[in-house]
């Protein structure tokens, strides 16, 4: 009876040695996110808060974090002092109409790769893969010596017309979200008469819209935040995305050191980014979740 008695003690001895360390574990876990946290958001709070300082605020000693006024004049003269809203028009044109129709490329990529068969697929989808480790700046120069030869330079097409073809990342993404749908569904959408363009948009589309949703959302993001295709081959004022009209700011107010006014644009570029993400990151979450079990 005492070596039970004994044990039992022993037991919970040990289960709350267990419990405490776990406890701490998760203190410091906790406080390490946090702080990582912090630094990461320490900047876009700076940033927003800038924007409505003035410029004597911006060099205070110590940093003033909160403004004594908040004051939207730099927000008013963003539009005065630049082409901001021919940047935003123009970043929209590029970026919803890349995703939209290059996801739906990529979809039907990724069915054509997951779920058909025909010679040499796994050859062709190895050479794709391939493709991703090919660095941009080898491409660069031969893509804008084409393209200006056909007299692109200087217009959207050169953002657009490649990826309206689709993303090598998405059809691969898609591919392995595929590989969890039982190909029995498609033998028998087969045998009821159905194609394969009727299979993909009534029953593997369907199947597949989270994932879909979640990389056509981060693909908007990569667009939208996209520096460096602009300024290889957009020169006129009137046809620079947004990216080229906040850097045109920055080179331009920095030597005045109006730095208000820059983190203004900067704020509103940003803003769509934010609220897209906001909207929509139930379905990125949920798809990243999703792709890691099944993966």
């Amino acid at each position: 009876m005492e070596v039970v008695l004994e044990k039992k003690a022993e037991t919970k001895v040990k289960y709350r040695s267990e419990k405490q360390n776990k406890k701490i574990t998760n203190i410091i876990i906790f406080i390490l996110l946090s702080i990582g946290a912090i630094f990461m958001v320490a900047p876009l709070l700076w940033m927003v808060s800038t924007s409505f300082k003035d410029i004597q605020e911006v060099y205070a000693l110590p940093p003033i974090w909160i403004p004594e006024s908040f004051d939207f004049i730099k927000y008013k003269e963003i539009w005065e002092k630049g082409p901001l809203l021919n940047g935003i028009f123009n970043s929209l044109i590029v970026a919803v109409s890349v995703t939209v129709i290059g996801t739906f490329t990529s979809a039907l990529a990724a069915f054509a790769f997951g779920k058909m068969n025909f010679p040499y697929k796994n050859q062709l989808f190895l050479l794709l893969l391939t493709a991703m480790m090919i660095p941009y700046p080898v491409v660069m120069i031969p893509q804008f010596m084409i393209f200006s030869q056909i007299g692109w330079v200087d217009t959207l097409l050169p953002l657009i017309v490649p990826g309206l073809f689709g993303n090598i990342i998405m059809i691969f993404f898609l591919r392995q979200y595929l590989s969890s749908v039982p190909n029995s569904i498609i033998e028998a959408a087969k045998i009821d008469g159905c194609s394969y363009f009727k299979i993909f948009y009534k029953i593997i589309f369907p199947l597949v819209r989270p994932a879909v949703a979640a990389q056509l959302i981060l693909w908007f993001m990569a667009i939208w935040n996209d520096y460096l295709g602009p300024i290889l081959y957009l020169n006129s004022p009137e046809k620079q995305t947004l990216q080229l009209v906040i850097a045109n700011f920055n080179s331009t107010y920095a030597i005045q050191s109006d730095y208000p006014l820059i983190m203004a644009a900067s704020v509103v570029s940003l803003l769509p980014m934010l609220i897209v993400f906001i909207i929509f990151q139930k379905q990125i979450i949920e798809s990243v979740a999703i792709s890691g079990v099944k993966g």
